[in-house]
């Protein structure tokens, strides 16, 4: 992120923290479970994809639990696309917001990532309780957590920026980024594991930075696992650009959002 935004974003760091904190309000307004919910939906789906592609489908889980397997890659998938609908979002569900005072539109999607990075947060804790049920031991692997969080995050934040930029102008964005995630579901080593793509086809995985960052979380459970570094440093080095390209983009657009919008 350019020296300019980061001192954007921090001097403006309590308005952040305030609109991530009424989204997460917003969103569990007059529920009966409030935050549970953030557990309940990674922890059906990975019930459901254990029953059907483990079980009656046999798609194989490389001897890693079949919970551990799905749920460990639901977590961060989920935060990834919700974070990137939220925040592709962001500007014109505040437009009204955005047309009565100015302040550092790129606000609005890092406070929409936040928000969305609570609901991981607490479903990771879901996920500790798998390890320790199905007694997995702790190994070094774990110390990545913190890695493939920040580069999740960076993902999620440079595409939800670029789209939030991109829905002002175009409103067919809105239709599109929903088809658009979940072709991305199917591209991505979630329901399968990697080691199932054919050897010819491993370069167009490492083309989704998605890939390594699953698979990062999947081995970070699992001490038994080696760590791809060179997949894992293809994805990181794309991550980079797409953040900067997502971020250049928006403070391109910036000036003219509020008259478009």
């Amino acid at each position: 992120m350019e020296r300019g935004t980061t001192r954007e974003l921090w001097d403006s760091r309590e308005l952040v923290y305030f609109l991530a904190w009424r989204d997460v309000k917003v969103r569990y307004k007059q529920t009966l479970l409030g935050v549970v919910w953030a557990v309940i939906q990674p922890l059906a789906t990975m019930v459901v994809f254990t029953l059907v592609f483990t079980h009656l489908a046999k798609i194989p889980t490389d001897e890693i639990p079949g919970p551990i397997f799905y749920f460990s890659a639901l977590i961060p998938w989920i935060f990834f696309s919700s974070t990137v609908s939220s925040a592709g979002m962001s500007l014109v569900s505040n437009s009204a917001l955005l047309t009565k005072i100015y302040f550092p539109r790129i606000i609005l999607p890092t406070a929409a990532t936040l928000s969305n990075l609570i609901d991981f947060l607490v479903s990771s804790l879901v996920l500790v309780g798998f390890i320790a049920y199905y007694d997995v031991p702790i190994g070094r692997n774990l110390l990545l957590w913190p890695l493939l969080v920040a580069l999740l995050t960076l993902l999620a934040l440079g595409l939800g920026t670029f789209f939030a930029a991109l829905n002002v102008k175009y409103r067919d964005v809105k239709y599109v980024l929903p088809f658009l995630i979940q072709l991305l579901l199917f591209a991505t080593p979630i329901i399968y594991p990697a080691s199932m793509v054919p050897e010819r086809f491993r370069w167009l995985m490492a083309i989704n930075p998605l890939t390594a960052l699953i698979e990062g979380f999947r081995n970070m459970v699992m001490p038994s696992r080696s760590v791809d570094w060179t997949l894992l440093g293809i994805s990181t080095i794309s991550i980079g650009v797409i953040f900067a390209a997502g971020v250049a983009y928006f403070r391109s657009t910036e000036r003219a959002m509020a008259d478009v919008v």
